[in-house]
């Protein structure tokens, strides 16, 4: 059995704009916080494709990516994910050919393939929204294609991104995505964050469908998981209330900026929308180091992870980045 002293932990940012904030504050906050996980001996930074959303502001992922890398020093950057059907595969290799030769060693491509939005902003993005489940296979294969070195005859090429070794990650919420990574032998992370109902057999079926390949020789793993960790249990309750008001709203239907802490829930959501959000967040550790620890120790039990990615979105910077010491701490412990 796994144990958190054995496991990477990573880092997961959406760029969370809060009320009454700006963008470009919350792109100040990401560097702060890279440098910080830099710091804790964190394993990778990675950023998340989103768009219309009002309080995520991670939509020009790549751009963002090198903006981490370049207020860090080691620590490995990269997409949690980019969707790869919303844009064509050479600009992407583009893209990530560019940051890999800016920042040797620390970049990482990690593809998804649902749209990250909503169906018209899909249809604004150009996405024409197949149903073909071989579109996916077919635009990465095209993909990683462009990463292979020059090769006589081939007539476009990607410049930079030709002959680089960047570590391509699927990523995904379900079957399609678990089966493919297996079947390609790529490591496999799964949003377990925002849909943590199908985690266990997801993990099962890219176990049992991995064949071995020239990227990796064996399964690995990445679980989602939302963290607030505080000094004490009440305060790390009182934090996550930001985490609850946010996924109340996406129930609803609503685009809003991440909203302070609240005393209570009650008389927010109700009894109904209490049951739906909490079921999201079956994948979230909330407490203090030791509860933090245990709960995170039972995902690892459950889903036998090599790497947890953690977001954590608090109000207030201060909180965000105690919050990632103590679990580097509950880590150790």
């Amino acid at each position: 059995m796994k144990t958190l002293a054995e496991t990477a932990f990573s880092v997961l940012d959406l760029a969370s704009i809060k009320r009454g904030g700006s963008a470009a504050e919350a792109f100040a906050r990401t560097a702060t916080l890279a440098r910080h996980a830099e710091a804790l001996g964190y394993t990778r930074y990675w950023l998340a494709e989103h768009h219309n959303l009002a309080g995520v502001a991670s939509s020009a992922t790549s751009v963002l990516i090198g903006f981490v890398a370049a207020n860090t020093h080691s620590i490995r950057v990269g997409s949690g994910g980019v969707m790869l059907p919303n844009h064509a595969p050479l600009i992407i290799a583009e893209h990530f050919g560019t940051l890999e030769s800016l920042y040797p060693g620390r970049i990482d491509l990690g593809l998804g393939r649902a749209p990250g939005t909503d169906g018209l902003t899909a249809r604004a993005l150009r996405r024409h929204l197949s149903s073909d489940e071989n579109e996916m296979a077919e635009l990465l294969a095209e993909l990683r294609g462009y990463f292979k070195p020059e090769r006589p005859g081939e007539h476009v090429r990607a410049i930079p991104g030709e002959g680089l070794d960047i570590p391509v990650w699927l990523l995904g919420s379900g079957a399609y995505s678990a089966q493919l990574a297996g079947m390609l032998g790529l490591p496999f992370g799964f949003a377990s964050h925002f849909a943590p109902d199908n985690v266990v057999a997801a993990l099962d079926l890219y176990r049992r469908s991995f064949r071995p390949s020239a990227t990796l020789q064996q399964p690995y793993v990445q679980v989602g998981m939302n963290v607030v960790a505080a000094d004490t249990q009440a305060h790390a309750e009182f934090l996550a209330t930001s985490l609850k008001q946010r996924w109340l709203r996406m129930i609803r239907n609503e685009r809003a900026p991440l909203d302070p802490p609240v005393a209570s829930m009650q008389g927010i959501w109700n009894e109904r929308e209490e049951i739906l959000v909490n079921a999201r967040l079956a994948a979230t550790a909330i407490g203090d180091a030791t509860t933090v620890g245990r709960q995170m120790q039972d995902f690892i039990d459950q889903t036998q992870a090599d790497e947890i990615i953690i977001c954590t979105d608090t109000f207030d910077e201060a909180d965000r980045l105690r919050s990632y010491e103590i679990v580097m701490q509950a880590k150790g412990a």
